[in-house]
């Protein structure tokens, strides 16, 4: 993986994921620089000057997306807030959430990313348990009802790091359209609503379901889920017990979460953000660690993946520091009632080896968009 800021794991994953997901590498550069030896501080104590550094850049680009948009460039405008909310998105995905510039944050890069849909993509609202759970819709192109991709989100990502990483784009150019979703515990649902985390997570995913059956450009009938990160956890979850879902992938293969947990007090692999533990409680709604330790004890997929009885794919990277590769392995091996399984490796020599191929992103999503046309089909 690139290491822009050599030896700090988690900032190299927010500059890699940016890069992957349409961000420029002389705009990166720029933000990046005068952040160096905020980063060799490690990754928590620095967290307010990636903020900063990177909203500087931000303000930046809306500058110029203005500029544009007067100008009667609508393009252009864009293309320039479309990058703007990455980077912005970035940013807040290192802070904690005590850190008093996260909410205010996060909405401006809700105002920033309407700014950058194309026509077929909308806001929408997925009713649930008395309230509703955000998500954006892209619609694929073509007459009549499509098949749709429900894309859930790990532990720190969110529906605008989905928009950003354009594997609704890639569905829909063959003809699949995405419903890029904050489940409980996610993006807007967590950050605005407090909806946590839960262990059943087909709770969420049948109301996503129901959702989609109002729609008269949905076909009921080739309805799939894609979890990445810990949405590889999830997906297979929902798709182990909501039967109306007729594919699933797992975006990295989260198998066994509660031993990753573990290991992770003894320091043992790499962590997705900084202030990790501060993070977890709060997505799953819990204050206290050794209690929650005890809870996530039950978030794996023992158990579970045999009940999958639809087309599954497992996609994970060889290198992964953060989920061992075994749980792929182990994830296909239990999949005996899957008419069709499969299991692909990223290996170093193509790229992609990382945490969900963030190293390669297009790669991987190109792959699982394939995949996804060609069972639909």
């Amino acid at each position: 993986m690139f290491e822009y800021f050599p030896g700090n794991y988690v900032w190299n994953l927010g500059v890699v994921a940016a890069l992957n997901s349409g961000g420029l590498i002389d705009e990166v550069d720029r933000a990046c620089r005068p952040i160096r030896e905020a980063a060799a501080q490690g990754e928590d104590a620095g967290t307010p000057d990636f903020l900063r550094a990177w909203t500087a850049l931000t303000d930046q680009l809306v500058g110029q997306a203005e500029d544009a948009g007067k100008a009667g460039h609508a393009r252009t405008a864009t293309q320039l807030y479309r990058r703007a909310t990455n980077y912005l998105c970035q940013a807040e995905r290192m802070l904690s959430n005590a850190d008093p510039n996260r909410i205010p944050t996060y909405r401006r890069v809700l105002e920033l990313q309407e700014k950058a849909f194309p026509e077929s993509v909308r806001r929408v609202a997925v009713p649930y348990r008395g309230t509703t759970l955000p998500a954006y819709f892209s619609a694929a192109p073509g007459d009549g009802p499509r098949p749709v991709v429900v894309l859930v989100n790990g532990l720190d990502s969110t529906k605008e790091h989905q928009f950003s990483s354009g594997h609704w784009e890639e569905l829909a150019a063959r003809g699949v359209s995405c419903l890029m979703l904050d489940q409980p515990g996610s993006g807007e649902a967590l950050r605005l609503q407090g909806l946590t985390a839960r262990i059943d997570a087909e709770a969420w995913g049948a109301a996503a379901v129901d959702y989609l059956l109002t729609r008269d450009d949905v076909d009921g009938s080739r309805l799939g889920i894609v979890g990445w990160s810990l949405g590889g956890y999830y997906a297979p979850r929902v798709a182990a017990f909501e039967k109306r879902f007729a594919l699933c992938v797992a975006w990295g293969a989260n198998h066994n979460w509660s031993a990753v947990q573990r290991r992770r007090l003894e320091r043992e692999g790499e962590r997705p953000v900084p202030h990790y533990w501060e993070h977890v409680l709060w997505v799953w709604g819990h204050t206290d660690l050794d209690e929650f330790i005890a809870f996530a004890d039950d978030v794996h997929l023992d158990g579970v993946v045999e009940k999958i009885t639809v087309p599954f794919l497992i996609a994970h990277g060889a290198n992964d520091r953060q989920i061992p590769l075994e749980y792929a392995h182990r994830s296909y091996d239990q999949a005996v009632n899957a008419p069709r399984r499969d299991l692909r490796v990223f290996t170093p020599e193509e790229g992609a080896t990382e945490h969900i191929g963030l190293d390669h992103l297009p790669y991987v999503s190109t792959y699982i968009a394939d995949w996804v046309a060609d069972t639909f089909a």
